[in-house]
């Protein structure tokens, strides 16, 4: 037997971390709403989700082979509070911005978004 193996449960210090660095439930469930409605559309068919220290994104494609067509964003330390929830492009460029995740998802035309 291997006394130098340890079982670590409800490990406190990581399940913060994890709660700090994602979508919260609300954000989760705002955004999930609006992928049903555009799926049902017919306009994004994929979504895919990236994870880092600074921010969470939601990637929405219009086909799973091709480029995300947006990322939906949540910034952990913005600069400026409008800079916390951010639509951008494949290629990072900042299409809208919005301090509050549901006023910017409602707000945006997203078949005029380029």
């Amino acid at each position: 037997m291997n006394n130098n193996l340890r079982l670590v449960i409800n490990n406190i210090k990581n399940k913060k971390l994890d709660e700090k660095h994602f979508f919260e439930k609300e954000e989760l469930k705002i955004i999930l709403d609006l992928y049903a409605k555009m799926v049902s559309q017919g306009s994004w068919k994929d979504y895919g989700l990236s994870i880092s220290s600074k921010q969470v994104s939601f990637s929405v494609f219009k086909n799973s082979t091709e480029n995300a067509l947006y990322k939906i964003c949540k910034n952990f330390n913005p600069k400026n509070k409008n800079l916390k929830y951010l639509i951008t492009d494949v290629n990072g460029k900042i299409l809208k911005n919005s301090f509050e995740l549901e006023l910017l998802l409602k707000k945006t035309d997203w078949k005029k978004l380029t």
